[in-house]
């Protein structure tokens, strides 16, 4: 391995910069507006200086800091290891074995794709919170595969030693390594995601939220003369001014699913899945097929009619996404394309068996614990505004119906290693796993579902912090020590 050091390049320096100015934004925002506002023509040090004091010190601070982690951030290869060095008066330093690392995830921003940089996240069995455990901020692009072929080079070392015949199985990794096209989402892909996500009330929550932050400066008074005045003109221009908002909810939610899923591709490259999306800011992220834990399958309703679905992938130990160690492996795709790419990408799951659904005596089971905040807000709703207030009592209906529905839709299937669970909360979940892949299978039991025997499977696999989970709810007894029994021998056969 070469000593030789690199450094970042300058452009990092801004973008670390600009990363802890966003912070800022909404202060920001708020000391304009007061000024904006302020006909003052005094000048008074609390009420006009000091306000933009605190803001310019923490600008400051951001940019000498993001200045100093540029000057003294340093990597290497030695030893099949990344190295890396940086800080000024507390220098701190990491080394990654090559071995460790799971992944490699690029993201180009605006400032990246100008100068024709990437900035690379290495992700290990050992990240947390969703963070990698090195970030180079902005390398050139020849820079990031320089450190794929180190990284590649230390592995297949590593792999052949003691193999007579370790140039050859080498070649052989090499000829694999060619990448193959698994699914690309069109422009009309991108449309139906668009309308059938919630991106529209993500859009107006995000409104209504900004909205928050500025109240004191709002003019209620002569909005509401305004509204009073509009309402004289009847029903229908209210209805016109209501339908023209979601209208632009919707145009603003259409382009904000094209700006982060333009160009969305999966790739399938040397046991490994390759995910790449985004306009404005360019995200490239590695799945390792052996980390994955589990797929999900997600139908909402919408989309289940359409004949659509989505499918998040699991992921154990490295970050696969910003926040959570989950993947969407595709955002939306339509059910019968899906069957044929999941086969190709994970021959070990069946994804159509028999399912085994609970007893019709548990039916009650799946709306009845919701009269538990029903009946209050029906009683509350009654009691302060009778008699509009026993409109309320039409709730019940929705509450039962969904009970129904995922009483329809809750289910298990077990063949050979593999277990599959589906549920609904609101949208169909089907949860695929394999036997080796789960931590804890839990039966649940109350009271009440004693007296019915009835019990309720859980299970539970390594992704993220807490784990990701599906529950199969309210089946009889019988089929919840099955799910239980079939764990258990896995487990009494390893020890």
């Amino acid at each position: 391995m070469s000593k030789q050091t690199y450094k970042l390049h300058p452009i990092s320096s801004i973008i670390n910069f600009l990363k802890g100015l966003k912070e800022l934004i909404i202060p920001i925002a708020i000391i304009l507006l007061s000024r904006l506002f302020n006909k003052s023509d005094e000048m008074n040090f609390w009420s006009d200086l000091f306000p933009i004091l605190i803001i310019v010190v923490p600008i400051v601070f951001y940019l000498i800091s993001g200045l100093i982690k540029w000057w003294t951030f340093i990597y290497w290869f030695e030893d099949a290891e990344l190295r890396v060095e940086y800080g000024l008066f507390i220098k701190k330093k990491r080394y990654i074995p090559f071995e460790r690392i799971q992944s490699l995830n690029y993201k180009e921003g605006i400032f990246h794709q100008v100068f024709g940089l990437v900035q690379v996240m290495i992700e290990t069995a050992g990240s947390t919170n969703g963070k990698p455990e090195v970030e180079l901020t902005a390398v050139t692009k020849s820079a990031a595969k320089q450190i794929e072929e180190e990284m590649d080079r230390a592995k297949n070392l590593i792999q052949s030693v003691g193999d007579p015949d370790s140039t050859k199985m080498n070649e052989e990794i090499v000829s694999k390594s060619s990448s193959s096209i698994i699914h690309k989402m069109s422009n009309k892909d991108l449309f139906v995601l668009a309308t059938t996500s919630n991106g529209i009330g993500v859009v107006l929550a995000g409104v209504f939220a900004l909205l928050s932050q500025f109240s004191e400066y709002i003019p209620y008074d002569f909005i509401y003369e305004e509204m009073r005045a509009i309402v004289q003109f009847g029903v229908i221009v209210i209805l016109f001014m209501i339908m023209a908002s979601l209208l632009l909810a919707w145009l603003l939610s259409i382009a904000i699913t094209y700006l982060n899923y333009f160009d969305f591709t999966v790739l399938e490259e040397s046991e490994k899945i390759i995910v790449s999306r985004g306009l404005l800011e360019k995200k490239k992220v590695t799945i390792p097929l052996n980390r994955v834990q589990a797929i999900k399958i997600i139908e909402n309703p919408l989309r289940q009619l359409f004949g659509y679905a989505s499918v998040v992938v699991e992921s154990a130990g490295g970050a696969v996404s910003d926040k959570e160690k989950k993947m969407i492996l595709f955002p939306l795709i339509k059910k019968k394309q899906l069957l044929g790419i999941l086969n190709n990408l994970f021959p070990q799951f069946d994804l159509e068996l028999e399912v085994i659904r609970p007893p019709l005596k548990a039916k009650t089971f799946f709306y009845r614990s919701d009269f538990i905040w029903l009946i209050p807000v029906i009683g509350l709703c009654s009691y302060f505004y009778y008699s509009l207030g026993l409109l309320s009592l039409l709730l019940i209906i929705p509450v039962v119906l969904l009970g129904i529905w995922q009483f329809k839709t809750t289910g298990y299937a077990i063949k050979g290693n593999q277990l599959t669970i589906i549920y609904r909360i609101f949208s169909r979940v089907t949860f695929l796993v394999e036997k080796k892949r789960i931590q804890v299978i839990e039966r649940k039991q109350s009271v009440f579902q004693k007296r019915r025997k009835l019990a309720t499977i859980q299970a539970t696999v390594m992704s993220g912090l807490a784990g990701a989970t599906a529950k199969a709810s309210h089946l009889s007894e019988e089929h919840a020590n099955t799910v239980l029994n079939w764990f258990e021998n896995e487990k009494k056969g390893a020890s």
